[in-house]
């Protein structure tokens, strides 16, 4: 299944995120067997996405980052303090690049992915990650059936 995301992400911080997933359809029997295996299959897809997206920033892999990114991909960092907000606007491939030119990758005890799935409704996922300076919250929706 093929999800984007438009998310939000704090940690004084909110992003706007897209994100994307490919998995393969699977094939039912009959409707009442697929509607748990289908949420079953969402909830593992959207999870799949959501750790590419974080491990592809903490381990430096660009290409996995990349998969995890809709083309049209855009972040919008919202940050603030003293009742002052700054924000910042990033496209995905101006985070894939950063991860390229990233000079380490972050040590184990420096990586946290706490994954909620907050909410599915039809092709639309409410996903909350937080990570090791900031919680990402993103909205997923599946494309093309995918």
């Amino acid at each position: 299944m093929k999800y984007v995301a438009a998310g939000v992400r704090r940690l004084t911080v909110v992003p706007i995120a897209v994100l994307s997933l490919l998995v393969l359809p699977l094939n039912f029997i009959n409707a009442a067997t697929a509607q748990p295996d289908r949420a079953s299959d969402d909830k593992a897809a959207i999870r799949a996405t959501i750790t590419d997206y974080i491990e592809g920033y903490y381990l430096n892999d660009a290409a996995r980052m990349e998969r995890s990114l809709h083309p049209h991909y855009l972040k919008h960092t919202i940050n603030g303090s003293n009742g002052e907000l700054k924000i910042a606007d990033k496209i995905g491939m101006e985070m894939v690049q950063e991860v390229r030119n990233k000079e380490k990758v972050a040590p184990v005890s420096e990586r946290k992915e706490e994954i909620t799935i907050l909410d599915i409704d039809g092709d639309v996922a409410f996903v909350k990650l937080v990570a090791t300076h900031w919680t990402d919250y993103m909205t997923l929706s599946k494309q093309n059936g995918e």
